[in-house]
């Protein structure tokens, strides 16, 4: 059963350690090695990828192997192997519910009846309901986009947390993560200074935020 599998992925998680590997991975700007993460959990390197290779064996992580410039000695030419955090979305319900599926009938509809307007009205009412925030990056980490910077004046959300919907209704989807990011700009006081649009790439969320 899907409810049982996604299930045995987060329990991996209860192992403090292994809890603290994935979190380096995932606050990481682009796939971290083991090296990075025994060094920042202060672990040895042995420690490390065993943990981080039993999150890879529980679908939490995936696996890529890139050749890292700055190193020199024996094995400096071999790739690394390196860690990110996979694609696929684990959910626990208890008895299992079924709203994924009702979100996908809810935003169909909306597309059949033309309501799309009246969607993103909502969302960015939604958003303009934030509380002030100083800081950008706190507010939207805090919704789940885990913001990264790319210069000076530019913000990437590394994650989309409507990514399965995003898929299937780009249009629609993305245009109401458009507006809800603007209401809580908007509601925390920082639409003065920084603007969200719409920037689609690959490994990431469609809304990107630049300095005004």
């Amino acid at each position: 059963m899907q409810n049982l599998d996604d299930l045995d992925a987060l329990a991996s998680l209860t192992d403090r350690v292994r809890r603290q590997a994935y979190q380096v991975v995932a606050d990481g700007a682009g796939p971290v090695g083991r090296d990075q993460v025994a060094e920042t959990l202060g672990v040895g390197r042995t420690l490390a990828a065993f943990h981080l290779d039993k999150l890879v064996a529980a679908g939490l992580l995936e696996v890529s192997y890139a050749r890292r410039s700055g190193k020199t000695g024996p094995g400096a030419g071999r790739p690394a192997k390196l860690y990110q955090v996979a694609a696929a979305e684990h959910a626990v319900s208890v008895p299992p519910r079924a709203y994924r599926s009702a979100a996908e009938l809810l935003a169909e509809a909306i597309e059949q009846a033309g309501a799309e307007e009246t969607l993103y009205k909502v969302a960015r009412r939604h958003g303009r309901r934030t509380p002030a925030c100083p800081e950008v990056t706190e507010l939207l980490a805090g919704r789940g986009y885990a913001p990264v910077a790319a210069g000076p004046d530019r913000i990437e959300l590394r994650n989309c947390p409507f990514h399965l919907l995003a898929e299937q209704f780009p249009p629609l989807i993305c245009g109401m993560n458009l507006a809800m990011i603007a209401g809580l700009l908007d509601g925390a006081g920082l639409d003065d200074t920084w603007a969200a649009r719409i920037e689609a790439a690959s490994g990431r969320c469609c809304v990107t935020l630049s300095k005004k």
